[in-house]
């Protein structure tokens, strides 16, 4: 007969998976969508269930960025960044959040095809991660398919200007609109995405003129990378503000040298491992 307690208890507050929820409801895309021309919009990315428990009573929105593949993954770009990717992610990032919107990136070649392919892609990752809607990039080209898409329920987010996943056309990551006729294209670009149906744009690496022109001529609010301040919300890489890399864009602050904290700490742990003064006594289950 087994010697088990009936009853098992579990002291939550050292639970690493399962937090304690917080008492706070979820914002939704029309809640978001409202905020146009009112307070500035905050979304950062994530990428994992412990910085989405960290990140989600500061930020309206946390971004699952396919940026993950040269954040987590090591990728040269965000070519190579996969549906199962962006799918395990955006669901440990749901799980980790009780208050921000969770909007995932759609990876390259999972939704340019067709808007049939975008919806099967795009509803899968709805269906697997419980976010509250899709980001995809792109202009004019891909407004029949963010049209498409809400149209059937999936809320979608776009992003103009600088699009990473154009890096092989672009030829780069330099600033986009210098040129009038490529600054003419953004501003059109982004009133099709925008009347399409999109609830939110981010505007990317582009110049602060276009930024604001683009901010003043759609409906709904922008979300500004590089861009200018007086669009209706920012977005950086989460690791890139901690101070977590050396390189950074320009645009970038580091608001945090979280490297330097992680390295200083893992030398101390080191040198008290070498010197056999770690673990301590209190340290050790001694039986």
């Amino acid at each position: 007969m087994s010697t088990l307690p009936k009853t098992l208890t579990f002291d939550t507050s050292t639970s690493r998976a399962n937090p304690t929820p917080q008492p706070m409801k979820r914002l939704t895309v029309p809640r978001i969508r409202q905020r146009k021309g009112g307070e500035p919009i905050v979304m950062l990315t994530a990428y994992t269930v412990r910085m989405a428990q960290l990140l989600d009573p500061h930020c309206d929105m946390l971004l699952v960025g396919d940026s993950l593949g040269q954040v987590i993954y090591g990728l040269p770009h965000t070519v190579g960044v996969t549906m199962e990717m962006m799918a395990l992610h955006g669901a440990a990032v749901v799980r980790g959040s009780y208050h921000a919107a969770v909007i995932v990136d759609m990876p390259f070649g999972s939704y340019e095809a067709s808007p049939e392919q975008a919806f099967t892609n795009a509803a899968r990752l709805l269906k697997e991660t419980g976010a509250a809607a899709v980001k995809l990039e792109g202009g004019r080209a891909l407004a029949p398919t963010i049209e498409f898409l809400t149209q059937r329920g999936i809320p979608v987010m776009g992003h103009v200007g600088l699009t990473p996943q154009a890096v092989n056309i672009l030829g780069g990551y330099g600033v986009r609109g210098k040129s009038d006729e490529e600054a003419k294209a953004i501003v059109e670009d982004s009133i099709a995405v925008a009347q399409a149906g999109a609830f939110s744009l981010v505007i990317e690496g582009v110049l602060e003129s276009i930024a604001i022109e683009v901010t003043n001529k759609v409906a709904c609010p922008t979300i500004g990378i590089g861009a200018s301040a007086q669009c209706d919300g920012q977005v950086l890489v989460t690791e890139d503000m901690l101070g977590m890399f050396e390189r950074v864009p320009k645009f970038v602050k580091r608001y945090q040298d979280m490297a330097g904290v992680v390295e200083g700490a893992v030398k101390e742990y080191a040198e008290q491992v070498r010197s056999r003064s770690f673990p301590t006594e209190d340290q050790i289950y001694a039986g």
